[in-house]
């Protein structure tokens, strides 16, 4: 099977889409610049949505479900947004065989309709604060795309709150970062950096955002989530206020946060080889695959498979027992290394007159015999917790080897071609664009991670790498997907 897979060093892009199509994660749709998640690549994301949603619900969080479709004369109201997203947008121009009266975008995000409702739900102060996600949909009509990472259409959450001061939705805009970056690392086992976008990279119709910046094998960037202050802006636009306790009439606050399957992609690259897809634990579908090799009579190996099977899923860990005849035990190694798997039982008849099995793990192949008594579940809960930690750590050394400070403007080409630059930059648009242009590489964030910041010394003086001109900052540059 793993013969299908380009090598990442032979071409790291054709690498990825060789995984998501062998290991059926997804494939091409008929229509331009969208997929077809397949069942594989939906399990994950599935998983995914579970750890999510119940995140967002123990911070007081509820789900909604708002229109797909938004009028025209709502998304013009908010000038940046309209401004930010015209370029992408899908619109519908007709409607049961007669044009419409007013064109409806298909949502590229739902910042409008939701605060159109929001009007309509919020007089007091007692109606705040209003804590809303929903899973949806979005359109955006990309240029270029590729599976998980950019399509035209993809599955993502997106979380609207309103709030009755400045204060309340900046803390919220930084307890869902947070969210994101704790699902990430804990469940992902992918390190993240928190930081605040530049104003050029920022959500259009934001006043701040807010970013979590992961690491992928081959040093690139990959924005893996955002929570935005919209300060009153959409509920200006909207005529959104509430009468606050002292009777007077208040502009309600609103942020905005969003991940999307985008993760999917992420979670294959950061952690995935040349033989296919690597899961961890806590995502993956199937945490464990037992594979009996039936030869004779193997009465007694899948007698003690199955025994093998209940014992696992009395200790919550999903089991998957492949018992079938089709294919020979060879084909199924490699099957289930290719799908990832994090761990494979192999059970033939000469370990079970051993009493025992042997256990391989798919982060690093290493393969040993293991006794099967009553301590075999909790090694092999053990074993997972270990597989799951030794991908986070995998991934944070990768990053401390590609992430260097940079001082002249040779060294910084040369540093975002294989990782991220710790670079001074004078803060105004003209050199970060200007550097976009010669290099490709944009500023990922502006760090708030105190232990980051105290690390690289980012808020120390210096000099523009670019420009020259002084600089009170450091910031990550890097090129992205």
């Amino acid at each position: 099977m793993a013969e299908k897979i380009t090598t990442r060093e032979k071409d790291y892009s054709q690498w990825y889409i060789d995984v998501v199509r062998v290991a059926k994660l997804a494939d091409y749709s008929d229509v331009r610049g969208c997929m077809v998640i397949r069942p594989n690549g939906y399990a994950i994301w599935e998983k995914m949505q579970a750890a999510l949603d119940a995140m967002f619900k123990a911070t007081g969080h509820v789900n909604a479900y708002f229109p797909l479709f938004i009028p025209e004369s709502y998304m013009k109201k908010e000038a940046d947004h309209i401004e930010g997203f015209a370029p992408e947008c899908a619109v519908v121009t007709h409607g049961g065989g007669e044009e419409l009266a007013e064109k409806l975008y298909v949502r590229p995000t739902s910042e409008t309709i939701i605060w159109s409702t929001y009007k309509k739900w919020i007089q007091s102060y007692r109606d705040l604060p209003l804590l809303i996600n929903q899973w949806a949909n979005v359109v955006r009509w990309e240029l270029r795309t590729r599976l998980f990472l950019r399509t035209t259409e993809f599955l993502w959450q997106e979380g609207h709150t309103a709030h009755a001061t400045e204060a309340e939705a900046k803390e919220e805009v930084m307890r869902m970062i947070n969210v994101y970056r704790t699902f990430a690392e804990e469940f992902m086992a992918l390190p993240v950096i928190v930081g605040r976008k530049s104003e050029s990279e920022k959500f259009a119709g934001a006043v701040e955002t807010y970013c979590i910046e992961a690491m992928m094998q081959d040093g690139k960037a990959l924005q893996s989530g955002t929570s935005h202050h919209l300060g009153q802006n959409f509920a200006k636009a909207f005529d959104c206020q509430y009468q606050s306790k002292e009777g007077k009439l208040e502009y309600v606050w609103a942020t905005s946060w969003g991940v999307s399957t985008r993760l999917v992609g992420a979670l294959i690259m950061a952690h995935s080889d040349d033989k296919g897809l690597v899961l961890p634990p806590k995502l993956a579908a199937r945490q464990v695959v037992i594979v009996p090799i039936l030869k004779g009579d193997s009465s007694a190996v899948l007698a003690q498979a199955r025994e093998l099977e209940v014992m696992l899923k009395a200790k919550g860990v999903s089991v998957f027992l492949d018992d079938s005849d089709q294919n020979s035990p060879g084909w199924k190694f490699a099957e289930y290394e290719l799908q990832g798997i994090p761990v494979r039982i192999e059970l033939g008849p000469k370990d079970v007159a051993a009493g025992q099995c042997v256990v391989a793990r798919r982060d690093t192949s290493e393969k040993k015999p293991v006794v099967i008594d009553d301590s075999f579940a909790g090694y092999i809960l053990t074993l997972l917790v270990d597989i799951q930690k030794n991908l986070f750590d995998k991934a944070l050394a990768l990053r401390a080897e590609k992430m260097k400070e940079v001082e002249t403007y040779d060294a910084f080409k040369s540093q975002v071609e294989t990782g991220f630059a710790v670079a001074y930059w004078d803060g105004t648009a003209e050199t970060e664009s200007l550097i976009k242009e010669e290099t490709k590489a944009t500023i990922r964030c502006i760090p708030t991670d105190e232990d980051f910041i105290q690390t690289y010394k980012m808020n120390e003086t210096g000099v523009c790498i670019r420009s020259g001109k002084p600089s009170n900052q450091k910031v990550i540059f890097a090129k992205a997907y």
